[in-house]
């Protein structure tokens, strides 16, 4: 077993406490490694080249330095994954963006690591949706065009 030393801010200590105690976990090691099991479990079962969809919502502290601005200079950086972005001021520190991404998975997956690992950016949360694409050529309304169909 290896040792590690973390900070984390009051409330997050509050919620691993709550958790130790109403799972009766023997103590706070033991309650942080069954949260990184669970989320270690969630981790996209998708091969990498799998083409797909996806939502990912998180919450940012928008007053930690240059966080907005370096979410907006990743985002631009990847734009051939981003579909579109929602961004919601939910208080006077927190916003909440939702993005919608399309590429390969290891792609989406990768730019969603870069977004929410930075420090200020909480309640990540990545959903995946794998599709199958399909190039057509058929009329909408403006004349016949191909163009690529996602089957989710």
């Amino acid at each position: 077993m290896q040792r590690i030393t973390i900070t984390i801010d009051e409330d997050l200590l509050e919620t691993i406490d709550s958790v130790m105690q109403r799972r009766s976990y023997a103590s706070r090691s033991e309650a942080v490694r069954d949260m990184l099991r669970n989320e270690a479990a969630r981790e996209p079962a998708l091969p990498d080249k799998t083409p797909c969809v996806a939502a990912l919502t998180y919450v940012y502290d928008h007053e930690t330095r240059a966080l907005a601005q370096r979410i907006t200079r990743t985002a631009h950086d990847h734009h051939d994954l981003a579909v579109a972005s929602l961004h919601v001021h939910l208080d006077h520190e927190s916003c909440m963006e939702v993005s919608i991404l399309k590429g390969k998975a290891a792609s989406v997956q990768a730019l969603a690591d870069l977004l929410t690992a930075q420090r200020g950016v909480r309640h990540a949360n990545l959903h995946l949706v794998p599709v199958q694409l399909s190039d057509n050529r058929h009329a909408h309304g403006d004349g016949e065009k191909p163009h690529t169909h996602i089957h989710a």
